[in-house]
């Protein structure tokens, strides 16, 4: 039992430490690179304003909605909703938007701009999709019931 706590509080430390840690990035970078990519657009263009004031929190909404979704089916033992199109299409729509401004934000777009954006975009919206199941209290039950040995069937020490 001692161990399975230690193993669950290690799994929402490493959730939090990805969260903590990924997501401002994330927020900060997408600013940034939006910001970038917005001034590359005419002056005259008052859609140049567009992509640092709305990529973020679409970023945010989507990914914490699809993984609230996600969270509350895994917890209700339903099918996940991850099958659903407009879920899907709603996070490749953040991904794609997110690493096209950051190789667009740049004076000269490489394939390593484009890894960077891709692993800084994928790790940012992995922190924000897991928020809800990390601030559950249900994250416990979820574990013990999806794990391969029950308490029951563990071996005695």
């Amino acid at each position: 039992m001692g161990e399975q706590r230690g193993a669950l509080r290690g799994l929402r430390f490493v959730m939090w430490v990805v969260i903590v840690v990924e997501v401002p990035v994330y927020l900060v970078w997408l600013v940034q690179v939006g910001y970038l990519t917005g001034q590359e657009l005419p002056r005259s263009d008052v859609a140049r304003w567009a992509p640092p004031i709305l990529l973020p929190p679409v970023a945010v909404l989507f990914c914490v909605m699809a993984g609230w979704t996600w969270w509350l089916s895994v917890v209700a033992r339903t099918r996940s909703p991850l099958r659903e199109k407009w879920i899907v299409a709603s996070l490749v729509f953040v991904a794609v938007s997110s690493v096209f401004c950051g190789v667009a934000s740049v004076d000269a777009p490489s394939v390593s701009v484009g890894l960077l954006s891709a692993i800084v975009t994928g790790l940012g919206m992995i922190g924000l999709f897991f928020i809800p199941a990390a601030c559950s209290r249900q994250l416990p039950d979820v574990v013990r019931r999806r794990s391969p040995t029950a308490p029951d069937e563990a071996a005695p020490q």
